[in-house]
């Protein structure tokens, strides 16, 4: 019924309903001076109509001191049997009221219950007091002591059923701001994804193609056969890059499930076509395996086959070598993937034996390569390191883990012929410079 404002405490509800409760009390007082001890009825005397006004003009201010106006009104009606009129619960009236009050107003239980026990303790000794009492007077006093303890009682639910009632809309409003910042995080989630495969997929094709348009381009006049091989070459590249990107497009654009059959997401199963695309594309890439290949499931061979395609479309974009080196290592909990190449992240000098090695435009501001390789390996629960090696080169170095055989759902297999084992790598620190800071885009 009331709230801050101000400097203290000032009327919630409207102004009528505190003038009808006032009424309302003043007729029960009136009434309760109707009543004599003989049990006959008589018009109000004067004493009824002072404490009926005295203990009516206090209850507008029990909103702003609900103790002040409990008090006042208990006063009143302790001096109701010293005036000639009968103690009863209607002439009390004013003092219910109050205890209701207080007992929804309170800041302390314990405040509420002794404050309302005492009004109710008062009031019932006013009848011995004043120096008449017969049994009779007992059944009177009783409930007239009862009527305050049943309004402290009211008072204390309607308080406990508010306050119930704002915990659950605090409640209701604390799970919507959940669900409303737990579907933000998804969204911000799901864009993550989106623009880690769409980089993983333009970055590959756009990096054959554009090699594949130098390598055209420096055979153009001194082997037009050869340059014209590249160019057919760099057709298939871009269309396949064109029905990629619909694909992707089309998923997204979808509003529901498609009832089509949906093409099987990459794994190192495609190893062997991902390395003939960049041998066409002029690089010479030499795969070995250690150990025996071990199932996986599909998010940790979709990441391997990712970490392996964007560090040889970095190594084909910023080594400036023809040549790189990737090992496959099964343990038994744990499957290594290291890709390096030994080139000096500088452009090959015009007429060098391979295209394919030139650096990216020089100015370009770094990408998100590496950065979303690293989200990969962490969203699988393994990590990746990835710098520059103290003899020169690159390295990109993963580790993802291995489940068992019963929590898989696919095999990878068709790992490419081994061209050679690779020596002994040191990985070195982390660099600062375009690897390392994601390279491609």
């Amino acid at each position: 019924m009331t709230e801050p404002g101000g400097g203290g405490r000032r009327l919630r509800g409207p102004w009528w309903r505190e003038g009808a409760v006032t009424a309302t009390a003043f007729a029960f007082c009136l009434l309760g001076g109707v009543m004599r001890v003989d049990d006959t009825l008589s018009v109000p005397p004067a004493a009824a109509c002072v404490v009926a006004v005295v203990s009516c003009a206090v209850l507008p201010v029990r909103h702003r001191a609900p103790l002040a106006a409990l008090a006042a009104t208990t006063a009143v009606g302790l001096l109701v049997p010293s005036l000639g009129l009968l103690l009863t619960p209607l002439i009390v009236a004013p003092a219910v009221i109050t205890a209701y009050s207080y007992a929804l107003t309170a800041h302390s239980e314990r405040r509420a219950a002794s404050a309302v026990l005492l009004t109710s303790v008062t009031l019932a000794a006013a009848v011995p007091l004043s120096g008449e009492f017969s049994w009779k007077d007992a059944s009177r006093m009783a409930v007239v002591a009862a009527s305050p303890l049943v309004a402290g009682v009211l008072g204390h639910s309607v308080r406990n059923r508010r306050a119930y009632l704002a915990a659950v809309q605090e409640r209701a409003r604390r799970a919507e701001e959940s669900r409303d910042s737990e579907a933000r995080r998804r969204v911000t989630e799901e864009r993550v994804r989106i623009a880690r495969e769409l980089h993983d997929l333009v970055a590959h094709q756009i990096t054959l193609a554009n090699a594949q348009a130098m390598v055209a381009a420096h055979l153009f006049d001194a082997r037009p056969e050869q340059a014209r091989e590249s160019l057919r070459e760099l057709v298939e590249t871009t269309a396949g890059a064109l029905d990629d990107l619909r694909a992707t497009v089309g998923l997204l654009r979808q509003s529901g499930d498609t009832s089509g059959p949906a093409e099987p997401a990459p794994g190192l199963s495609r190893l062997p076509g991902l390395v003939e695309s960049f041998h066409r594309a002029g690089l010479q890439v030499s795969v070995h395996q250690e150990g025996t290949a071990e199932p996986l499931p599909s998010a940790v061979d979709l990441t391997a086959y990712r970490i392996v395609q964007e560090a040889l479309t970095n190594v084909t974009k910023h080594a400036g070598t023809g040549d790189a080196r990737v090992r496959l290592a099964w343990s038994r909990d744990r499957l290594t993937i290291t890709v390096t190449d030994d080139g000096n992240d500088s452009p090959s000098a015009p007429g060098g034996p391979a295209p394919a090695g030139l650096s990216g435009t020089p100015g370009r501001p770094p990408g998100y390569g590496l950065i979303g390789l690293r989200e990969r390996a962490t969203a699988v629960g393994g990590d990746l390191l990835a710098g520059r090696r103290p003899r020169g080169g690159f390295l990109v170095r993963a580790q993802l883990p291995l489940p068992a055989a019963k929590d898989t759902t696919r095999r990878s297999g068709g790992t490419p012929a081994v061209e050679g084992t690779p020596a002994h790598v040191d990985t070195g620190d982390a660099r600062t410079g375009h690897a390392a800071d994601g390279d491609i885009l």
